[in-house]
């Protein structure tokens, strides 16, 4: 493969919750593109400010897991510097770290999404029926996310939820009972479907980072054969929706009866030896330090008028 750039700065770390998943991501990324043949300078962020970046580097791989990373700011900053980024562009990334904004957007795609609404600051019921599940409507990783199977539970649901929310706006959505798959998307091309069983069947920030005992699989029959495609199409057509390029990852619910519930786009996905995309890509043949060479070469910018 042809290559535009060499010299590659690997943003991570960031000041959100969610730092210490991106400097695990971060140095996975450093080591899969030194293997790959590029020149590398790892770039620590503790503000939301890309000052610190060398002016020698050709393309930067964004690895900064929520906040700046993937609010689209990040992405605005470099667009005015010119410096080209791997993901979508400011705009895709300003709507999709949006829950509410993204699923308005798949809704009118005609996309499924699960039954929801957003939560006031000031708001302490829902119409949404139990169970449900309480989240930050603009944080990743599972962080502050609550599983409420009755009204009881929710004020302390709402509570945690807030702590990661500035606005206090909260995102409340019905549960879909079932499995869990997700499907990375690399340059328009849908990777293969991973279904994640997790403990006690709750993908929370524990089960996806710091347990043993999650499972994930591929489909092994033509049932699920036909779910896995169907996610496919659906994650290709969500990430076309809401204006994503280069790679992201859309996670679902499928119920019994094997119908797919879009629940979130993530632009900066996982890197970590856990990660979920690239578990995808391995699937599909794609080792990891080629996964990384493919991505940063599609890196661009916006020019902005």
């Amino acid at each position: 493969m042809a290559r535009k750039f060499n010299h590659i700065a690997v943003l991570m770390g960031g000041t959100s919750s969610e730092r210490e998943v991106s400097l695990r991501s971060g140095q996975a990324v450093v080591q899969g593109l030194n293997q790959a043949g590029y020149q590398i300078t790892p770039v620590v962020l503790d503000t939301n400010s890309i000052d610190s970046l060398p002016n020698t580097i050709d393309a930067v791989f964004i690895v900064l897991h929520g906040g700046y990373g993937e609010n689209g700011t990040v992405q605005a900053d470099l667009d005015k510097r010119r410096i080209p980024y791997t993901g979508p562009g400011s705009a895709a990334s300003r709507l999709t770290i949006n829950k509410a904004a993204t699923q308005q957007t798949l809704a009118k795609a005609g996309l499924p999404i699960p039954p929801n609404e957003l939560l006031s600051a000031t708001a302490t019921t829902t119409v949404i029926p139990y169970p449900v599940v309480v989240k930050p409507p603009c944080d990743g990783s599972s962080v502050g996310i609550s599983l409420v199977p009755e009204p009881a539970a929710l004020p302390a649901a709402l509570t945690l939820a807030r702590q990661h929310a500035p606005q206090g706006e909260v995102m409340v959505e019905a549960y879909i009972p079932g499995r869990e798959w997700t499907v990375g998307v690399l340059i328009d091309r849908p990777l293969p479907a991973v279904e994640i069983c997790a403990p006690n069947g709750w993908y929370d920030y524990h089960a996806k980072y710091n347990s043993n005992t999650t499972r994930y699989l591929f489909a092994d029959n033509a049932t699920d054969h036909t779910t896995a495609a169907l996610c496919q199409q659906l994650a290709l057509k969500a990430f076309a929706a809401t204006g994503c390029r280069g790679y992201s990852r859309v996670d679902f619910r499928v119920t019994p009866e094997g119908h797919p519930f879009i629940l979130e786009i993530n632009t900066v996905p996982g890197f970590t030896a856990t990660s979920l995309l690239p578990k995808g890509a391995a699937h599909a043949g794609i080792n990891f330090p080629e996964l990384c060479a493919t991505i940063i070469e599609t890196a661009q910018y916006d020019e902005h008028t």
